[in-house]
Parts: C-alpha cells; sequence; structure tokens
C-alpha cells in the first residue's frame, strides 16, 4: 500500500510471517481429515466395532469357545420371540438365542470378512492394474480379463461362485475377492497412465532404474491415492454383498451370526417381532454409512485440489 507521500506502509501492525512445514502425506490426509466432525464420529464408531470384534476373539480363546456355545448359539424355547428387555436388550430371537450377542459375534463375520477380502482384491487388482498400465503388451490380455469380470454384475459373479465352490466362510471370501478385482485393476491402470510420462520416471528410465523398481518405487506410491479411497468404499460394498448372500441362503453357514442371514430367518416374524429385524438391519446400516463416510472424507482429504 503506497500513502500520498508514496511512503511504503505496512498492511498491518500485527502482521506474523508464519514458517511453511513440509507435511508428510500421511500427515497433511490426516490434518484436513479430522476437520470434517462427522468422518471424526464415523471413525470413532468404526474403531470401537473393531474393538469389539477382536474382544470377541479374546473372549472365545480364553474361555475356549465356552462363552460363545452358552450365550451365542445355545437355544432356549422358553425365550423364544421375547422382546426387548434389560436381560436381553435386543430381545430373542425365533429359537430362544440372545440377538444382542449375535449382531455383536456377527460383527467379525461381517466387518472382517469384507475387509479382508476388499484388502486381498486391492492388493491383487492393483498388481494386475499396475502391470497392464506399464506394459503394452500385458495390457490387452489384462484387460480382457478384467472386461469380461466386470461385464458380469458384482453380486451375480459372487453368486455363480459361491454356488460353484459351496457354502463356506472361505469360499464366501474368495466369491466377494475375485469379484472386486476388475474395479481395482481399472483405477490402477487409469493412475498408472496419468504418472508414468511424468519427468521423474523419465529421469529414472534414464539412470537404467529397473521396470520393477521403477513401478514399485515411482509410480504406484503416486497413483495409490484413488485405489486407497476405492477401498474403503469397497468394504461397505462387500458388507453388503456378504449380507445378500446370507440373505439368499448361500453366505456364512448356520449357526454362525451374520447380519444377512439374521434377517433372512426373521422376514417370516416382521408382523410379530420388529426387533428381529431392526437390530440387525440396524447393524448393517451403521456399519455402512459409517465406512462411507469415512471414505468420503477420505477422498476429499486426499484430492489435491481440495487442499486449503
Amino acid at each position: 500500500m503506497i500513502n500520498a507521500d508514496n511512503a511504503a506502509v505496512p498492511c498491518g501492525d500485527n502482521q506474523e510471517i508464519k514458517e511453511v512445514k513440509t507435511r508428510s502425506m500421511v500427515k497433511e490426509t490426516w490434518r484436513r481429515f479430522k476437520k470434517n466432525r462427522r468422518a471424526v464420529i464415523s471413525l470413532i464408531i468404526l474403531m470401537l466395532m473393531v474393538v469389539t470384534a477382536f474382544g470377541t476373539i479374546i473372549i472365545d480363546f480364553v474361555t475356549d469357545g465356552a462363552f460363545y456355545t452358552q450365550h451365542v448359539l445355545s437355544q432356549n424355547l422358553l425365550y423364544r420371540l421375547a422382546p426387548p428387555s434389560l436381560a436381553h436388550p435386543m430381545g430373542m430371537d425365533e429359537l430362544g438365542r440372545d440377538i444382542m450377542m449375535r449382531v455383536i459375534w456377527g460383527i467379525r463375520n461381517s466387518l472382517f470378512t469384507g475387509a479382508l477380502a476388499t484388502l486381498g482384491a486391492m492388493l491383487a487388482g492393483a498388481a494386475l492394474g499396475a502391470l497392464s498400465g506399464y506394459f503394452k503388451t500385458a495390457d490387452n490380455i489384462i484387460m480382457r480379463l478384467m472386461d469380461i469380470l466386470m461385464s458380469i454384475p458384482t453380486i451375480l459373479l459372487a453368486i455363480a461362485i459361491v454356488a460353484a465352490l459351496g457354502r463356506s466362510h472361505l469360499n464366501v471370501f474368495l466369491a466377494i475377492l475375485i469379484a472386486n478385482i476388475p474395479g481395482f485393476a481399472r483405477i490402477m491402470r487409469a493412475g498408472v497412465f496419468t504418472v508414468k510420462d511424468y519427468d521423474y520416471i523419465e529421469a529414472a528410465r534414464s539412470m537404467c532404474a529397473r521396470d520393477g523398481r521403477i513401478i514399485m518405487k515411482y509410480i504406484v506410491p503416486n497413483a495409490l491415492a484413488p485405489v486407497i479411497v476405492h477401498a474403503t468404499m469397497g468394504v461397505a460394498n462387500a458388507i453388503m454383498s456378504i449380507a445378500v448372500l446370507s440373505f439368499l441362503g448361500l453366505g456364512i453357514p448356520p449357526p454362525s451370526p451374520e447380519w444377512g442371514a439374521m434377517l433372512s430367518s426373521a422376514r417370516i416374524y416382521m408382523r410379530e417381532t420388529w426387533h428381529m429385524t431392526v437390530m440387525p438391519g440396524a447393524a448393517i446400516i451403521v456399519t455402512v454409512l459409517t465406512i462411507n463416510i469415512i471414505g468420503d472424507a477420505l477422498r476429499d482429504a486426499l484430492d489435491p485440489r481440495m487442499r486449503n
């Protein structure tokens, strides 16, 4: 600012010079993520569910399965279809089993299976996408295979795999994993196409760096952000797919508690006992909603165009 005497005047008496610090990608992403209150609350809820799921594993290990058998699997027809009470806050099912205990023990069947299947699909899809995007000779073969898989709706492909392999925990895991690989491969391939012609990649090639080193050290880390966001959303979709498979009788076999299977057995009693459908349905809604909110916030935090 210039006054009448052409003398320079500072814009503010208390103006401060702030030191600009270089932040790592993780710290910068977390700094921007925690500004979203809904995402932070959702993350807390999700972490509580994860801790609860690990708690059930510890309880089963310590009691050698006795607690699980007595409180989750045991039937008491005297309390059949009993409404919620202080002793059983979520009521009892058609076989007199505690719905709250089955919802809690069902967390690991739904959340952990969905998360592990999505992680496996992400690793396999990212590897295939990186190879396809970097090597032109492999692109045609890999992408045509992915096109074949993508031509079948995800849930129908999962149903076909489980129907062919049989009903078990492992087969449900494999069905969700295989059905989600094409999406990750496509996203990673697009990211590789964006990154591979950058100057630093050309510099690495000029220094005779091997293709494997270039892919792992320079290309994949810089193309991974969209894949991570898609993986977050993929966990929610995987949980829904597991619930659908179980609802149709093709998911995790009984008597293991699973939210979709609980809904399937409760549909006959919907008009008589509301709690049998509301409780596992609410568990699915809360889990999927929290993961989707976290995924949206993570996408915004990783987007360089929205940095502030």
